[in-house]
């Protein structure tokens, strides 16, 4: 498939995926909770819970107000918190560094990791340092994140206290951004989240490489490499480009899940990102907020997807197709 046709195709798929999550957003709405009551409290009378009602157009049918939402939302106009009264860009910007700091963190983390274990173990099977990364890596794979930052909690902060066990620490505003990545204190609070975050994904990766490398290792290319006088070394190299191709499309998943599914571990470390902001907003019915969470979501998926495909033709040209009538 060549990049043109790819990249299109990609936006094709995301349109009704989009209109699908706004969908699902709106469903939320009727589980979530009450807005009205969530915004103005369980004492408000007849009248002022009407007033809201028709100032947050509620009384609207429900398919107008979807509508009227996937309108402004492609006009960026992503509403008002019903919780804070404030416009939800607004809030969605505030937290957006916090979880882009820590999921890229833990994205780099997981790709050293299982890039570097996975080579490593597939090169050395029978050692007996494999067979500990390949238990460990099992461990990572195993224990949910919850219990992962627990104990990373319990060892380092509460027992060891080296490392603090919440909070993002000092921050540094670079126009409209904040990041910590240039204080101390800001690397000191992003290493346990940032661990519990990539010890699932670097394990899955570790095995797939482990995996993807031994098929390569023990393939003809490899083995006519061997014969003809190539270096050990340019030989890995050649196995392992060979073998990234599923990692590629693994790894792009696995970094909208970094993003979207950080809930779990902004909340045992208290972290202020979107997954804290998210969990704030079911709790008190902030429908707003949910949407535009899942909306970014959904975008984030479908633009790592794209970016995945256009990396793993760079890395394969056999996964290009010549168009019709071409050589």
């Amino acid at each position: 498939m060549t990049i043109a046709r790819l990249v299109l195709w990609r936006l094709l798929q995301a349109v009704p995926v989009l209109l699908l999550v706004a969908a699902l957003a709106f469903a939320l709405e009727m589980v979530a909770g009450d807005p009205v009551t969530a915004s103005l409290g369980p004492d408000a009378t007849a009248a002022q819970r009407a007033a809201a009602v028709a100032q947050l157009g509620l009384d609207d049918p429900l398919p107008l107000r979807y509508l009227r939402f996937v309108g402004a939302a492609l006009r960026g106009d992503l509403g008002v918190s019903t919780r804070l009264a404030r416009p939800v860009g607004g809030l969605i910007a505030e937290r957006l560094p916090a979880t882009v700091e820590l999921a890229g963190v833990a994205f780099v983390l997981s790709l050293a990791i299982g890039i570097g274990g996975g080579a490593y173990a597939a090169v050395r099977r029978r050692a007996r340092s494999t067979r500990l990364l390949l238990l460990a890596s099992l461990f990572g794979v195993s224990l949910p994140t919850f219990l992962t930052g627990t104990l990373l909690i319990l060892i380092f902060a509460a027992t060891l206290r080296v490392l603090p066990s919440f909070g993002r620490g000092e921050v540094v505003a670079l126009g409209g951004w904040t990041t910590g990545l240039l204080t101390g204190s800001g690397w000191a609070a992003l290493v346990l989240p940032a661990l519990t975050l990539a010890a699932f994904q670097s394990a899955l990766l570790l095995r797939l490489v482990r995996d993807g490398m031994i098929v390569a290792l023990d393939s003809e290319f490899v083995r006519f490499a061997r014969a003809r006088g190539l270096s050990h070394g340019v030989v890995l190299r050649h196995a392992l480009a060979n073998a990234l191709t599923p990692v590629v499309a693994a790894a792009a998943v696995q970094l909208g899940t970094l993003v979207a599914f950080s809930v779990v571990t902004e909340t045992v470390f208290q972290w202020p990102g979107l997954g804290q902001l998210l969990v704030e907003s079911v709790a008190t019915a902030d429908e707003p907020v949910i949407a535009a969470y899942l909306m970014l979501v959904a975008l984030l998926f479908v633009a790592i997807n794209l970016a995945a495909d256009l990396l793993c033709l760079a890395i394969d040209p056999r996964l290009r197709v010549a168009p019709a009538g071409g050589a």
